[in-house]
């Protein structure tokens, strides 16, 4: 297998997991979970979203947790928004890093904001030009990149239109999401080899949600593909109200564990990740898509026996 050797994940459980949960955790608890992940190695939070309190009324705290959280300068803490103002909410409360993002279905497009998804993208030269003022980084994000309820099949051309339309207002940095948990390894690995090829400007990430069990699947080919940043959330929660059946993300507990089987690197302590999910399911009060929360790791199941024991053991089978 042609891996990379190291990864950086960006756990966006308090994002885009939470928002899709009926209980949602307090703003305290939230801060201890983000300072958690902090210790925990995380190179990358997605902490929340600055969109209207009415829409997502799981995020409307997001600021209040920006001023209350402990930061280290080499973790880069992030919040998606939908417009100019979100840029505004980031910039009082601290916040420097935000995410666009566009859906890659014309039809989905069309149907909500009457235009293309492309068109959808030059009118974020407004939110670029006001993040490059407050010094604030900004990058986008491609959902149902890999297919949607409502196309089947995404083009590989349209997608690039919106790369395209991404690089023209100055953003070069974008994720391909899989939002409708429709993507398959062979589709994802000669996705990202073109996209690569086509554009070596972009700083890439993948995003997958985990509705038919090939979320890993996914990732492993976009590894084998040459990409190195993927975003997962803690005890896989999430989801997304518009698919039928949407299971939640990636669990990031079973995607460390199989990169610490595997020798591919992160920097994230393990088992203080499995610490965090487990008591972000204590406080949802369900269980989650987590392999990991129900097995345990692999390498907590051997145990050594005495010789004495086994001999015993041999001779009863016998």
């Amino acid at each position: 297998m042609n891996l990379v050797k190291h990864i950086t994940l960006c756990e966006v459980g308090l994002r885009d997991g939470l928002q899709n949960e009926a209980s949602a955790l307090t703003t305290e608890e939230k801060i201890r979970t983000v300072n958690a992940l902090t210790e925990a190695g995380f190179p990358v939070i997605e902490v929340g979203s600055f969109v209207s309190p009415k829409a997502v009324p799981q995020m409307a705290d997001t600021d209040d947790v920006f001023r209350g959280i402990t930061r280290k300068s080499d973790v880069e803490y992030r919040a998606l928004i939908a417009n100019a103002r979100g840029v505004d909410r980031a910039a009082a409360c601290g916040c420097k890093k935000v995410k666009l993002n566009v859906s890659a279905s014309t039809a989905h497009n069309l149907a909500n904001l009457n235009c293309t998804p492309a068109e959808s993208v030059a009118r974020f030269a407004e939110c670029v030009a006001k993040a490059r003022e407050a010094s604030i980084g900004i990058s986008g994000s491609i959902s149902m990149a890999f297919g949607s309820p409502w196309d089947r099949e995404i083009p590989v051309e349209t997608v690039k239109e919106i790369v395209r339309a991404y690089l023209a207002v100055g953003i070069d940095e974008i994720s391909l999401s899989d939002a409708s948990g429709m993507a398959y390894p062979t589709q994802v690995y000669s996705i990202c080899e073109e996209m690569s090829r086509s554009f070596p400007e972009v700083t890439w990430w993948l995003h997958f949600h985990n509705t038919r069990g090939l979320g890993i699947a996914n990732i492993l080919a976009g590894m084998e593909a040459g990409f190195t940043r993927f975003d997962s959330a803690f005890a896989g929660v999430g989801g997304c109200p518009f698919v039928p059946g949407a299971a939640g993300n990636v669990s990031t507990e079973d995607l460390l564990h199989m990169c610490e089987e595997m020798g591919v690197e992160t920097g994230i302590n393990l088992d203080r990740a499995l610490e965090i999910s487990r008591s972000v399911v204590g406080i949802l009060g369900h269980s989650t898509d987590s392999y990991l929360l129900r097995a345990g790791k692999s390498k907590d199941l051997i145990r050594e026996i005495p010789t004495g024991q086994i001999k015993n053991q041999v001779k009863a089978k016998s």
